[in-house]
């Protein structure tokens, strides 16, 4: 199964970082963001990552294509034009970074990579700025039980975020207004008939198409009472990295 990331957006709340870096590359105990979101689906098995790239998507395109050089000891051989890798510490991951447009919504992304994706198996897709201690195993095994085509991550966060209204493990509406209750945590589980609900570029995947799926019960709730944190702020950026000095970092899974 594959796992879609958007990462591709301007991250303006994060402009002291974002000016000089997209915003999922923002780092954590100095590793970016996507690194520690990608590792965590990796826990579970899932290593192969398709990455909508948008705002300064180079720089994530080099921080990939330099992994292996960053990570291991190596030698130079000048007079042969070569590198040789010594203590490997790389990934075990396949990572498709995809150019889906500066100025493409959310949606409009998703449907760009559809070419990557298998037309007859479920693939994951999450933010590029969130973190949780989410078991991805058990949401996988639960869209695949509920049967629908879509099924959301579920999560408790501060009030200042709007709200998912459910009807047991079914989305029934969205609203914008700060409520107590469950929110959009990413961590989707999607069948590929969602993407058939992406019109285009402009297309917002958390209006039409997440609300015309809750319209239709065709999008279940994957409840998460556990850690979830967006980064969408300096003071949670360094709140996350307040985390990870501690060595128990929540969203940590992964030895």
């Amino acid at each position: 199964m594959k796992v879609v990331i958007l990462a591709g957006g301007r991250g303006t709340r994060l402009a002291e970082e974002t000016a000089a870096i997209p915003k999922p590359m923002v780092e954590i105990g100095g590793r970016p963001i996507l690194w520690h979101i990608m590792r965590l689906y990796a826990h579970f098995g899932l290593t192969d990552f398709v990455v909508c790239l948008g705002y300064k998507g180079y720089v994530i395109k080099e921080y990939f294509a330099s992994y292996m050089l960053h990570r291991s000891d190596v030698t130079v051989d000048l007079g042969a034009n070569r590198i040789d890798y010594h203590n490997r510490t790389g990934e075990d991951w396949r990572v498709t970074l995809v150019n889906t447009g500066d100025a493409t919504e959310t949606g409009g992304r998703i449907r760009r990579v559809a070419s990557y994706l298998s037309s007859d198996e479920p693939f994951c897709m999450t933010y590029g700025d969130g973190l949780g201690d989410i078991d991805i195993a058990r949401s996988i095994a639960f869209h695949r039980a509920h049967g629908r085509l879509a099924t959301v991550t579920a999560v408790r966060p501060p009030p200042r975020f709007g709200g998912l209204r459910l009807a047991g493990d079914v989305v029934t509406s969205f609203t914008d207004a700060p409520i107590e209750g469950w929110v959009n945590g990413g961590f989707f589980v999607l069948s590929p008939g969602v993407l058939d609900l992406i019109e285009g570029d402009a297309t917002v995947f958390e209006r039409e198409p997440l609300q015309g799926l809750a319209r239709d019960g065709q999008l279940a709730a994957f409840s998460h009472a556990g850690f979830w944190q967006p980064m969408d702020t300096l003071r949670e950026k360094l709140a996350l990295n307040a985390l990870w000095d501690t060595g128990a970092a929540p969203w940590k899974l992964w030895e």
